[in-house]
């Protein structure tokens, strides 16, 4: 079988580059230590670029104004952002869109996808809590009245709450279904509180009370929301191969100019044994995260759900991107702790993405249900 990459999903990544190349991360700020306008709002003008290139509407179908591509080729764009870190809500717009793309109605496609393609309309999810697919888990209700649907519950950690026109809210009804409603946060029952992210960014906590959303708003096809979890769950671990790869980089540039007696201190065995460490947990971390996309993009059927691949990902991506991270700040010595030096904002960001969608362990838990639900199977 031939895993190359297709010319569309490198022209993606190509185009990624040339955009995200203009970004230096080193001249924005850490939100985690100021307060302001670079806390509360994203780069508006990156995500201009971003709309100009083609790169909000990757995986929306032609009619739409989009590419048709796929999750790979989304997660090559994710993975070029982060190495930047780009402050963008790219993976959660882009995983909405995709989510209405493949089971909203016609309807809701035309009245999203193209705006949000040209970035006129920004979307983003919540999506934090638990990892496994069970919908009573979910921390919102949502029951029929008639033609629309009503909302009850708290959504904490939503990214981009503040800035995004609707949130996309998964929510559990009466049947013990999910249903993902398209909410707006200024719509009435609809309230946001501040809370921060580890990486100082500014997230919302989306309080729903009897909050009433159109049923045409509304994706109720069954396994919307599971696929739109293991999306986004897979292109938080493709921002985690970037950043990573970004850090081994600037470790591997940093140590091979440090000098200790009379050498570069890259040519020690004990620094560059680690350094081969944390090269071969990003080699994990991309094989892991291609084989998720690979699963979520084909549709594959396997001995496993594709959310066994995506928990195997998410594993490697939450305790690689930490070990990298880690290993940057003690080989850095003194720099690695300077919170004014750039290295500061990539492991916030590093220790954010490891916890976002559930954590490592909670993903090893979730694998081993799967395990034992196919044995008993």
């Amino acid at each position: 079988m031939d895993f190359t990459f297709t010319e569309e999903q490198l022209a993606a990544a190509e185009a990624a580059r040339g955009v995200f190349a203009a970004v230096a991360p080193d001249a924005v700020p850490s939100p985690a230590l100021t307060t302001g306008a670079v806390a509360d709002h994203f780069d508006r003008e990156l995500w201009a670029t971003l709309a100009a290139a083609d790169l909000l509407s990757l995986l929306s179908a032609e009619e739409h104004g989009g590419a048709g591509l796929d999750a790979i080729a989304l997660c090559l764009v994710l993975r070029e952002s982060a190495k930047v870190l780009a402050r963008v809500p790219l993976l959660e717009n882009s995983a909405a869109m995709a989510a209405v793309q493949v089971y909203g109605d016609e309807g809701l496609r035309g009245r999203l996808l193209a705006r949000a393609g040209r970035g006129e309309l920004v979307l983003t999810v919540a999506a934090s809590g638990r990892t496994g697919h069970d919908p009573a888990e979910l921390a919102v209700t949502a029951r029929r009245d008639g033609g629309t649907w009503v909302l009850d519950g708290v959504q904490t950690a939503v990214p981009w709450a503040y800035d995004a026109d609707l949130v996309v809210v998964p929510a559990h009804t009466d049947g013990d279904r999910s249903v993902l409603a398209l909410v707006a946060p200024s719509a009435a029952g609809v309230t946001l509180a501040e809370q921060v992210s580890t990486s100082g960014e500014r997230l919302g906590e989306l309080r729903l009370e009897s909050a009433r959303v159109a049923g045409r708003d509304v994706v109720a096809a069954e396994g919307a929301w599971e696929w739109l979890r293991e999306l986004l769950t897979t292109g938080t671990c493709a921002l985690a191969l970037g950043l990573g790869e970004r850090v081994l980089r600037m470790t591997g540039e940093y140590t091979g100019r440090r000098e200790q007696f009379g050498h570069p201190v890259a040519t020690f065995q004990a620094v560059a044994v680690q350094a081969a460490d944390r090269y071969i947990d990003l080699r994990a971390m991309e094989a892991t995260l291609w084989q998720a996309a690979w699963r979520i993009a084909s549709g594959a059927a396997g001995a496993l759900p594709a959310s066994g691949d995506v928990a195997v990902a998410k594993i490697w991506a939450a305790e690689g991107v930490r070990r990298v991270v880690q290993t940057a700040q003690h080989l850095h010595g003194g720099f690695g702790a300077d919170t004014e030096y750039v290295l500061h904002r990539y492991h916030a960001w590093a220790k954010q993405l490891e916890l976002a969608l559930g954590s490592a362990a909670a993903h090893e838990e979730a694998l081993g249900d799967l395990l034992a639900a196919h044995a008993l199977g």
